[in-house]
């Protein structure tokens, strides 16, 4: 299975759609390498990075779920090809 090293970079502007990002993050979890999230209680914004590992297929569903939730926008950025 080839695979692609992405960080799919999230900001949250509903901090009432955090169950359903956990809940998409928990599906995905054999993929996720790490995740940091940040509270920018100023701006009233949560900006969550994920790496991951996956078939690029998997990386862009995900992406794309994320970014359907309600105040929520998601993109990402592949590593080079070897």
């Amino acid at each position: 299975m080839n695979t692609r090293t992405a960080v799919i970079a999230i900001i949250v502007k509903n901090s009432n759609s955090a169950e359903e990002i956990n809940a998409l993050l928990h599906v995905y979890a054999e993929y996720i390498i790490g995740r940091m999230g940040i509270p920018f209680r100023e701006k009233k914004l949560n900006l969550i990075s994920i790496a991951i590992d996956a078939p690029q297929d998997i990386i862009n569903t995900l992406a794309g779920k994320i970014g359907r939730i309600d105040g929520v926008e998601a993109k990402t950025v592949y590593a080079p090809l070897d």
